[in-house]
């Protein structure tokens, strides 16, 4: 399937509706928002889960990423991909350089979505950086990262095989889409091990970090943020929802006297634009 590249210079009004039609259809499939029915995947106590009819009535719990979507590609809902699309058409007006980065993945629908976005905006010139250990989320170090384990409802995700998905699968995922090319990369392993070895390697344009934890987001901002340019956004999808992520974001943004304002997207998800 070719992928569809809509801006040149000024695109006209019917190429910015062709744009908008084509990234609302990509988020849909994306979201398994498509199909008459859609299913949950409902957590359970051993790790679990199973798979539950999305009733129409509830379909709003989608559009916000409210749940696990059983056959989903992403589950940050259609909330949080109009706010990605969003910095990334600013990204484009702004001529603000720099790659974009998701750190924590799951089944990669996000960078797909971003990958996309990229070429619609006319940024056909930068990359997608997948990172992640594609073997989900790391038990807690309550000696080295004690907020971790404080809250026990979110300390037990490693336990999750749901939340594992292989590189080779997300890999797939991409090629469905026609969009797995030399633009694409990925990051193999725990964050602690591999992104402080981007530190300085290029510059960012975006950070998305949906790392859930606390050592998997500030592990992410004291790698990535030093190098994210002036006018570059940072997503957490965790913000609202996870109190050991929110604390990491609030400990790092204290630490570098960091004042720029926070905008909440949905119910969880947050970013802000750097503007020194």
């Amino acid at each position: 399937m070719p992928r569809p590249t809509f801006l040149r210079r000024a695109p006209s009004p019917s190429q910015e509706r062709l744009r908008d039609d084509y990234l609302d259809l990509l988020k849909r499939s994306l979201c398994d928002l498509l199909a008459p029915q859609t299913l949950s995947a409902v957590p359970q106590p051993d790790g679990s889960v199973v798979p539950t009819p999305l009733a129409d009535d509830e379909r709003e719990r989608r559009e916000t990423g409210s749940d696990w979507p059983y056959n989903g590609t992403t589950m940050v809902g259609l909330r949080r991909l109009e706010s990605v699309q969003a910095c990334i058409a600013l990204l484009a007006r702004d001529g603000v350089p720099g790659d974009v980065i998701e750190t924590g993945v799951w089944r990669g629908g996000t960078s797909i979505f971003m990958r996309a976005a990229l070429d619609a905006y006319g940024l056909a010139d930068r990359e997608v950086w997948l990172a992640d250990s594609f073997e989900g989320l790391p038990p807690p170090k309550p000696d080295r990262f004690p907020q971790d384990v404080r809250q026990e409802q979110w300390s037990n995700l490693h336990e999750f095989g749901f939340l594992a998905v292989s590189q080779e699968q997300v890999r797939r995922a991409f090629e469905r889409h026609g969009l797995l090319d030399e633009r694409v990369r990925f990051v193999e392993g725990w964050f602690d091990d591999t992104l402080p070895k981007l530190r300085g390697t290029r510059s960012w344009a975006l950070l998305r970090l949906d790392g859930d934890m606390y050592e998997s987001t500030i592990v992410a901002l004291e790698s990535l943020y030093d190098d994210l340019a002036v006018g570059g956004f940072v997503i957490v999808d965790d913000y609202g929802a996870i109190p050991q992520c929110r604390q990491a974001v609030e400990d790092f943004r204290a630490a570098r006297a960091i004042d720029d304002e926070i905008t909440q997207v949905d119910w969880t998800g947050a970013w802000w634009r750097r503007s020194r």
